[in-house]
């Protein structure tokens, strides 16, 4: 999602490095493709001069244009500008002073309603507070059936109604709420295919039903451009208060998450990243900025690893390391680890330069990580604590019980000894997981 954007600019400001000084008419070339660059990303044409005019404008400032380092100069100028067009800074869930706090969640039919009305529970039970689901959905086939389905992966309850009224539902679930004392409702309401006069009236009175705190627009990023006319159709009837952006972890050219807030005023709260009921994260426009720019995003790196290892853990790891008894059975603890993370390839390109390192069809299939688990798991304890008692035919059994050959077997070897070798020599030095402000430690 937005690489082909990334790529862009990269070479438009690469372009820029090889010039000493930056004149008005370099400038002006600059904004031209950068708007070519905004627009093949399917990002709303209004939007995209908008923010072409505004880089331009600090761009032809003296302080640019006699700049020794004007590349540099101009990328930080397309940075902030980013920033602002996405929201300038990350938007949190509003909750009311009086619970519970009601989370409506409204778009079109398919847009990920349901399975992210799931993923939200999830996240507000981690952070410490009870969800109630309200399945007002009567219209989908099997939609109510899915909604109880993941209450029941998440441990979270599901309010339903033998009544065909989605308003009265959506009242009953939070009066229930009340009276069971569970601080957030969240109402998963119909969609269609398309905006019309009846869906809408609806949605407006179990707005009025239910007096939610945040309404909350589930947009489809794969729609590119559509999904922010349809926010704005959205928007003039219910005064959205934010957006969830599904798909962002597809192959969609972004112009959604660049355009939505411009156009709406609503800012993104979150995105989905992945099909998995934890794949959800806020949306912080300097990060994803930061990407679109090759910079990297090393906090939202931090807080993945945050979220998997605790002070202890790191600290065993850590002694482990510098005493060399790293084994192959903390290097697949390790490995599944990370694959809890998301893909190695999206966390390889959260690390600043590496997205213009790798190549660009750079990917490690998951049926490489499938095989290096299949190795280690077909080995004895003994084998995986001393792998230097890998004998010639020891390796042959491996291989045929994961599947393999055995020059992947000697190959994973290889690679694992190389690795402890070079922690081996880092030693005496610490390995710590960097702390983020704030941040709660498991």
């Amino acid at each position: 999602m937005l690489e082909a954007l990334g790529e862009r600019l990269g070479a438009i400001f690469a372009r820029l490095g090889s010039r000493g000084r930056l004149t008005e008419a370099d400038v002006n070339d600059v904004a031209r493709e950068v708007r070519v660059a905004l627009l093949e990303a399917d990002v709303n044409l209004a939007v995209a001069k908008e923010f072409v005019n505004a880089v331009k404008e600090r761009a032809v400032g003296a302080d640019v244009l006699a700049s020794l380092t004007p590349a540099q100069s101009v990328i930080k100028i397309v940075y902030d500008e980013l920033v602002a067009l996405m929201g300038g800074a990350e938007a949190r869930l509003q909750f009311s002073d009086a619970p519970p706090t009601v989370i409506m969640l409204v778009g079109l039919q398919g847009s990920g309603k349901t399975t992210h009305a799931g993923k939200l529970a999830l996240r507000l039970k981690e952070q410490g507070r009870r969800s109630l689901l309200v399945a007002a959905d009567v219209y989908r086939p099997a939609a109510i059936a899915q909604l109880q389905t993941l209450g029941k992966q998440i441990d979270v309850p599901v309010f339903t109604d033998a009544s065909n009224d989605p308003v009265a539902i959506a009242k009953r679930g939070t009066d229930e709420a009340r009276r069971l004392g569970i601080a957030t409702v969240i109402v998963d309401t119909a969609g269609r295919l398309q905006i019309d006069e009846q869906l809408m009236i609806e949605l407006e009175r179990i707005k009025a039903a239910t007096a939610p705190k945040e309404v909350l627009f589930v947009a489809d990023a794969m729609t590119g451009q559509e999904a922010t006319n349809v926010a704005k159709g959205f928007d003039a009837r219910l005064g959205i208060t934010g957006v969830i952006l599904t798909k962002m972890d597809g192959d969609a050219r972004g112009g959604a998450a660049l355009s939505i807030f411009r156009t709406t005023g609503a800012p993104i709260k979150f995105v989905g990243t992945g099909e998995k009921l934890s794949a959800l994260e806020p949306f912080h426009p300097d990060r994803l900025a930061s990407r679109i720019l090759g910079m990297g995003d090393v906090l939202t790196l931090i807080e993945k690893t945050q979220g998997l290892y605790s002070v202890e853990a790191a600290a065993e790891l850590e002694a482990k390391f510098r005493k060399n008894e790293f084994t192959l059975d903390d290097f697949l603890a390790q490995l599944r680890q990370v694959r809890k993370m998301g893909s190695m390839t999206d966390i390889l390109k959260m690390i600043p330069g590496m997205s213009k390192a790798l190549p660009k069809e750079f990917e490690i299939p998951e049926k490489d990580v499938n095989r290096v688990e299949a190795i280690i798991c077909s080995m004895t304890r003994l084998e995986r604590r001393r792998p230097e008692v890998l004998n010639a035919s020891r390796r042959r059994r491996i291989a045929r019980g994961s599947g393999t050959q055995v020059a992947d077997v000697n190959r994973l070897v290889k690679q694992f000894e190389d690795a402890r070798k070079m922690m081996k020599q880092f030693g005496g030095k610490k390995f710590r997981l960097p702390p983020m402000p704030g941040a709660a430690v498991r």
